[in-house]
């Protein structure tokens, strides 16, 4: 990208929220275009030894008076002699009647991985790969537009997927994908289609590509992400290099994502929300592209166009 060069705007409903690192408890932060079915919020961390219990609330609002409802109260209590997860919906200052959950999977000292997946009447929870639980909406969902994480928990990450990473129609977890990893385009690229990869970057990553091959199974383009020296470059099918001037944004044991939006004969990069640049190809070259290709020391989650 050339100095002083704008990048027109990513449709918002592709737009990722940018994760938060290590944020401090209690923490409140609002959600970017508000929750609806299809989105899912990402929570890494661990819990304390000596914690007693944490919440995690999706709130209608972030005021403190009047206290704002409460669309989902997901509150794990390690203190008592069986720890167990509550729910609940906190509506006009009344508590609803909560929903108990028994056999924790989170334990004190330990690290933890929860989803939390939105669908269109409740919301699942998984706890380290797990399906825990499901609660069902008491308030609309549309109407939650805070997060707020309080009580005796360390937070290493929280993320928010705004595009649905799931099969049309479909609500299940995302799982992994084995690396490295192909999936054909069987009718190339064209204006205003979308690839989205999601996933997790390993403990002691090397290095990060996507790439786009063509009938002949030449590579016009590829995205690579080099660790030793924390640079992000686009290399032609000659293995020319062109440096893309950004912050470089993957980070080991952390979440990423990689838009590429096609768009007359280019396509834009925007990374985990923050749009990077672009790469010109020709709208020809695109449409005779067949395959994408991914390799490198990351997790992925979600491969979707």
């Amino acid at each position: 990208m050339s100095p002083g060069e704008k990048l027109d705007p990513l449709p918002d409903t592709f737009i990722l929220q940018p994760p938060v690192f290590h944020p401090v408890v209690p923490y409140v932060t609002t959600i970017f275009g508000g929750l609806r079915a299809g989105k899912m919020v990402v929570l890494q961390g661990a819990v304390p030894l000596n914690a007693r219990r944490f919440q995690v609330d999706f709130q209608c609002g972030c005021s403190l008076h009047p206290q704002p409802d409460i669309a989902i109260h997901f509150n794990p209590r390690f203190h008592t002699t069986k720890p167990h997860v509550i729910c609940n919906t906190l509506h006009g200052g009344r508590w609803q009647a909560e929903a108990r959950w028994p056999h924790l999977a989170l334990q004190r000292g330990a690290s933890f991985l929860i989803l939390f997946l939105f669908g269109n009447e409740e919301m699942k929870v998984s706890l380290n790969g797990q399906h825990f639980l499901h609660y069902r909406y008491q308030l609309p969902l549309s109407r939650v537009d805070t997060l707020g994480i309080y009580g005796d928990i360390l937070v290493t990450a929280v993320g928010f997927l705004n595009v649905s990473p799931f099969v049309e129609g479909g609500s299940e977890y995302p799982v992994g994908h084995e690396v490295p990893c192909s999936r054909a385009l069987p009718q190339g690229l064209w204006p205003g289609q979308v690839i989205i990869v999601r996933g997790l970057v390993l403990p002691e990553p090397k290095d990060f590509t996507l790439s786009l091959l063509d009938e002949a199974a030449h590579v016009p383009v590829t995205l690579r992400a080099s660790f030793a020296d924390r640079t992000l470059a686009w290399v032609s099918r000659w293995g020319r290099k062109k440096l893309i001037l950004a912050p470089f944004l993957f980070y080991p044991q952390r979440f990423f994502e990689v838009l590429l939006l096609c768009q007359e004969g280019e396509l834009k990069l925007a990374l985990s929300g923050q749009g990077v640049g672009a790469t010109s190809l020709g709208q020809q070259a695109l449409e005779r592209l067949r395959e994408l290709r991914i390799s490198g020391s990351v997790q992925l989650y979600c491969v979707h166009y």
